[in-house]
């Protein structure tokens, strides 16, 4: 699973649309500020999978952030709480207050959405 976001530089790219010009410099810079936010708002190591390149689109230059962590939609989107349970053994075996605790099953209360793609656009302006 890949998450792709998008920055488009509008009328001006297309006007400008000189390979290097002054408008493809400013979306390189405004794209890799972008993705640098977004590698710091990441959780744990996710930040490593975090790209960034520029193309040329249908309607001009595109600057294109990606993150192909296999977590990434569970992250932006969050998850329902669900239960879970062991695939290749007979019991769960994880720390609770400082004790080894095997069980047969673990209910996860679930995860609140975290968009850092997102904020890390409006901020990267």
């Amino acid at each position: 699973m890949s998450v792709e976001v998008k920055l488009e530089q509008g009328r001006l790219a297309r006007f400008l649309r000189l390979r290097g010009g002054i408008a493809e410099r400013r979306l390189a810079r405004r794209t890799s500020r972008a993705a640098d936010i977004a590698r710091d708002l990441a959780p744990g190591s996710m930040g490593r999978y975090i790209d960034w390149h520029i193309r040329s689109g249908p309607g001009g230059l595109e600057g294109v952030i990606t993150c192909d962590h296999p977590a990434v939609l569970f992250v932006l989107n969050g998850t329902r709480p669900h239960i879970i349970r062991p695939r290749r053994a007979k019991a769960l075996r994880f720390e609770a207050g400082g004790e080894v605790v095997f069980a047969a099953y673990a209910r996860h209360p679930g995860t609140r959405p975290n968009n850092f793609m997102a904020q890390a656009l409006r901020l990267g302006r």
